[in-house]
């Protein structure tokens, strides 16, 4: 009975250690679940001009983490709010991907 409670012990805390709790959320695959749809590429198919290039991102001020994260947060015009939706860590590891992906020329 021991030897299964040992084991059951090390079971788990391999497994916590393997996975960590509080791992930091990957900005690439939550864009593609909440923003390609609009923004695949790094386009803009509802107001084209407004792209995730990154001369579109600096010709409208769009061009730093911060602005990125509170237009993806309280949402502007024809694009909604992901506030309430996405956590605060998820909204700044999509703001991190796009510009990441601007950088590199989508």
């Amino acid at each position: 009975m021991i030897k299964k409670i040992i084991a059951l012990i090390f079971l788990i805390s391999s497994v916590l250690i393997a996975s960590p709790i509080h791992a930091e959320p990957n900005g690439g695959p939550l864009f593609q679940a909440n923003c390609a749809s609009c923004h695949a590429g790094g386009t803009n198919r509802i107001m084209a001009n407004k792209t995730l290039k990154k001369e579109a991102l600096a010709k409208y001020d769009m061009d730093s983490k911060e602005a990125i994260v509170k237009q993806v947060t309280n949402g502007k015009r024809a694009m909604p709010a992901f506030r309430g939706r996405l956590k605060s860590s998820q909204i700044e590891a999509v703001a991190e991907y796009v510009l990441s992906q601007a950088e590199k020329g989508w």
